[in-house]
Order: C-alpha cells, then sequence, then structure tokens
C-alpha cells in the first residue's frame, strides 16, 4: 500500500490552478493565434520563392507559382478549439507543394484547327507528361516553429489578464 498525503490548498492557489485548467481547457483563441502564423508563414513561402528556394522555371521567366497569383490567394486558415489547420482546395496544389510527374495526355486546340508545334502544324499533340519539382509553400521554417511555441507559451503562462 502506497502512503497517502492529502494537501489542502490555499483558496488563493486553487483559484490559480483552476484559472490554468480553464486556460488550457479553452485552446480556440490559441489556436486561431497559431493559424494566423502559419498563414503568415506560408505567404512568406510565396514572396521569397521558398524558403529554401525553390527551384526556378524552365520556361519563363518570374518567380515560380506566382504567376497568377491563384494559388498564393487561395491558401485559408482555419481552426477549433483542437487544431489550427491552413490549406487549400486548388487541385494542383499537391502536386506543386510535394512534385510529381502529370500522366500522358492529349492536347488539342481549343479555339483554332490546328496547333502549331516545333515549327510543325498538328490536330492533336501527345504530350508525355511533365516532371514537377517540389515547390513546399505548405510549410514552416525552424523561426515559425518558434514563433508557434512562443504562442503556446504566452497562452499557458504569461498572457493571462487574471494575475495568473
Amino acid at each position: 500500500m502506497q502512503p497517502e498525503i492529502d494537501i489542502t490548498l490555499p483558496d488563493d492557489l486553487q483559484a490559480w490552478l483552476d484559472r490554468l485548467a480553464a486556460r488550457v481547457a479553452q485552446r480556440a483563441p490559441l489556436m486561431e493565434q497559431i493559424a494566423d502564423i502559419m498563414l503568415n508563414a506560408v505567404d512568406e513561402n510565396f514572396i521569397a520563392g521558398g524558403r529554401p528556394a525553390w527551384e526556378g522555371l524552365k520556361y519563363r521567366d518570374g518567380k515560380p507559382l506566382l504567376l497568377s497569383g491563384r494559388l498564393h490567394n487561395s491558401i485559408t486558415p482555419w481552426h477549433d478549439n483542437d487544431m489550427a489547420v491552413v490549406g487549400t482546395n486548388v487541385v494542383y496544389a499537391a502536386i506543386q507543394n510535394y512534385g510529381g510527374q502529370t500522366r500522358p495526355h492529349e492536347i488539342r486546340p481549343r479555339h483554332k484547327k490546328a496547333l502549331r508545334f516545333n515549327g510543325r502544324f498538328a490536330k492533336k499533340v501527345n504530350h508525355p507528361g511533365s516532371k514537377i519539382p517540389a515547390r513546399p509553400f505548405l510549410t514552416l521554417t525552424d523561426e515559425d516553429y518558434e514563433e508557434v511555441s512562443q504562442a503556446i507559451a504566452d497562452h499557458i503562462l504569461n498572457n493571462s489578464d487574471d494575475g495568473l
């Protein structure tokens, strides 16, 4: 049999512990802050052209993933009491983030009768597929993780209006 010690805490210390338990139970404000940190990190990834830098483009000048801004502008945050997420519903986001090979497909003209391809004309071209290099935009740097860690610490320990 283990010996037991029963301690009755002073009212002020018990009140602090109760407030700490409530703070830890109510995590939605913290999750919102973390989602905002992640959204800012993804924005920085697009602005910087990757952190570390993404592989350049073969067929045009400029930064990868920024021609129309559609992918960048589609990134949205979401949170609840238990999680913080950023993501996109753009179909091509996954292959751009992780890289991969597109499937072979046929290219046909949309508004003309023929395509001009390598100095020739054709009614269709069989494309073998493209190898897309990974350009991770949904990623956090060590500094971003540090900012998340600090937000968690502030939420639990320092950022209280209740004297905790």
